[in-house]
């Protein structure tokens, strides 16, 4: 399934499932026993959203990020081996973690705000994985279960401000910088996640490819890793990292500016696409 968060056309935040060109409104049925989509995944109750809720077309909504409020979202740096080697560090001997905010990510098809402090507004793309159950020290060989699903993530970044200092969260942080989506979508339709692969185009040009197979640090480490220094809870982001390619490093640098587009696409989850703007407030 494809799952969504979204607004209805009078602004009211729901959830529910994507099929084609609409969604189904299962938060306006299920509401009360799940208040959005976090809490149906950490029930385990996704099956329950299959075939419910009104249609409304998908044009007429707005599309949040697929977990509005997540507890925690945990990105992972440096992750992709040609992205190691543009940015000329050493190849990770562990997951380098960093951590994002909520406010700081919106959904698909709505624009991504170029900060008004910085002139190095960086894309990335990355795949995302939304944790589907709590767990603290999780085997690598039992990390696949803990998975809900999937969804493609553009992970803005202000470049300037990422390397003011050697800490990574101010760049990254910037509010409405990021975006992810369109939908969450479950691994039993995705397959495989690392038989599938990441394609990132600027203005329609391809800037980044790569498959997922790439990731210097896998999904199982990852998630075995952080869960031994806290509880992973379900609806928790990770967003594993970007390959190569980024606008940072390429010769001439490449910066996103107003105007401009930015589409993350991995096969069997979908593409995410958001213009770019200035910061509004």
């Amino acid at each position: 399934m494809r799952l969504v968060s979204f607004t209805r056309p009078d602004e009211t935040p729901t959830y529910g499932t994507a099929v084609g060109e609409t969604v189904r409104d299962a938060g306006r049925v299920l509401s009360d026993r799940y208040p959005d989509l976090k809490s149906v995944i950490a029930a385990g109750a996704v099956g329950d959203l299959a075939d419910v809720g009104d249609e409304i077309p998908l044009d007429a909504v707005t599309l949040l990020p697929p977990v509005p409020n997540p507890e925690k979202i945990l990105c992972i740096g440096l992750n992709y081996l040609p992205h190691i080697i543009e940015s000329g560090r050493p190849h990770p001997q562990y997951p380098s973690i960093f951590t994002r905010y909520p406010a700081s990510i919106v959904g698909h098809n709505v624009p991504i705000e170029r900060p008004r402090a910085s002139r190095e507004f960086d894309y990335e793309g990355e795949l995302a994985l939304v944790i589907g159950k709590d767990g603290r020290h999780i085997a690598e060989d039992a990390a696949w279960d803990h998975i809900a699903g999937y969804a493609c993530f553009n992970e803005g970044s202000a470049r300037d401000y990422q390397n003011h200092t050697t800490q990574f969260w101010p760049g990254k942080s910037f509010e409405r910088s990021g975006s992810m989506g369109p939908w969450l979508v479950t691994p039993d339709e995705v397959g495989d996640i690392r038989d599938q692969t990441l394609t990132t185009r600027v203005n329609g040009a391809v800037e980044q490819h790569a498959p997922i197979s790439d990731l210097a640090i896998g999904i199982p480490e990852i998630i075995a890793y952080a869960s031994t220094v806290l509880t992973l809870r379900a609806g928790d982001i990770i967003v594993t990292g970007t390959p190569g390619g980024v606008g940072r490093y390429r010769d001439p640098q490449l910066f996103l500016e107003p105007g401009m587009t930015v589409d993350v696409e991995i096969t069997n989850v979908g593409t995410l696409h958001n213009s770019v703007i200035d910061e509004r407030h």
